[in-house]
């Protein structure tokens, strides 16, 4: 039985959450949970198929299409149960933000540019070390999309606090970064996943920050300070990853920050909405506010179970 639809505030008016259940999850998510089911059956049952599917960089010529289906394969069963957790309930935070169109565009750019950077840095590596290691290892799994959706949590409630902990929001990225490398040293298998989750989280910032493009404003990316990527470190870090980080802006932006504040995204005297931190601000309060709805429809039909089951109680008696 599913639940009342939930409306969630944009800025060009309101839209529904009609996909949502009454567990919260969208239909989108529990199909993405299925193909990923489904991929590791077809491990399971055809390990040769891991050839075929997983990014293998010395076969990635002739079999291209391991660069999309790599993402989609997870290789154990507890990275399918994580990944498929993850996604579960990080999605039904932000696809009803963000709408089903961009947010399987969203898994599908941060996916194939997370295995192309891969592929590159593990040829780059074999040239440097001459390790065939690099060539044959098939590197596969759902981990670096789940790294860019915690940069989206980031970005939308940056200042939210998570359940029992005294950890905001905005620093998951950098936790779950700092903890894949730690991981690292002491185990083997974890260093198969870093580069994928060091990808995943770089990709999905480079998405948001330069390329999303946001039918409200008709601007793209987000150039809040707030979602500057030396906010991935701490305070003290700061001054010296900005220079670093500017060089890039360029790159990606063809201007620098002056020629942006110059132009301060207006049309004569008119300031463009979106283009400042006002946008940014707009954006976390939609997040927030998609959070603070699911919740509260959650709560509800759990008083909704609770007083169905009380009157059925009676009426037995």
């Amino acid at each position: 039985m599913s639940s009342p639809s939930l409306p969630v505030s944009q800025s060009q008016g309101t839209r529904t959450l009609s996909s949502v259940s009454v567990s919260g999850f969208t239909r989108l998510c529990k199909g993405l949970a299925l193909v990923l089911v489904a991929a590791h059956a077809v491990l399971y049952f055809f390990p040769s198929a891991l050839t075929y599917l997983a990014l293998i960089p010395a076969r990635t010529i002739p079999f291209a299409w391991n660069l999309i289906t790599a993402g989609y394969v997870e290789q154990t069963v507890h990275g399918v149960v994580i990944s498929i957790v993850c996604l579960l309930l990080i999605g039904k935070l932000l696809e009803p933000v963000w709408g089903p169109r961009e947010f399987i565009k969203f898994i599908f750019i941060v996916n194939i540019l997370t295995s192309l950077c891969i592929f590159i840095t593990a040829i780059a590596l074999y040239y440097i070390t001459r390790q065939e290691i690099y060539l044959y290892t098939p590197l596969s799994g759902f981990h670096g999309v789940i790294s860019g959706f915690l940069v989206s949590i980031k970005q939308i409630i940056p200042d939210q606090e998570l359940p029992f902990v005294n950890i905001k929001m905005k620093w998951l990225p950098s936790i779950a970064l700092l903890c894949s490398i730690a991981l690292s040293f002491w185990i083997i298998e974890a260093t198969t996943y870093l580069p994928t989750v060091i990808f995943g989280t770089y990709m999905s910032w480079i998405h948001l920050r330069y390329w999303q493009k946001k039918p409200e404003t008709k601007l793209k990316g987000d150039p809040s300070e707030d979602f500057a990527f030396s906010t991935f470190f701490p305070e003290i870090l700061r001054p010296v990853i900005d220079p670093i980080a500017s060089i890039f802006h360029r790159m990606l932006c063809g201007r620098s920050d002056a020629s942006n504040d110059a132009e301060d995204y207006d049309l004569g005297s008119e300031h463009l909405p979106g283009s400042d931190p006002i946008e940014a601000s707009r954006r976390r309060e939609r997040g927030a506010r998609a959070l603070e709805e699911r919740l509260a429809n959650e709560r509800l039909a759990t008083s909704r179970s609770a007083g169905e089951l009380q009157t059925n109680a009676a009426g037995n008696v």
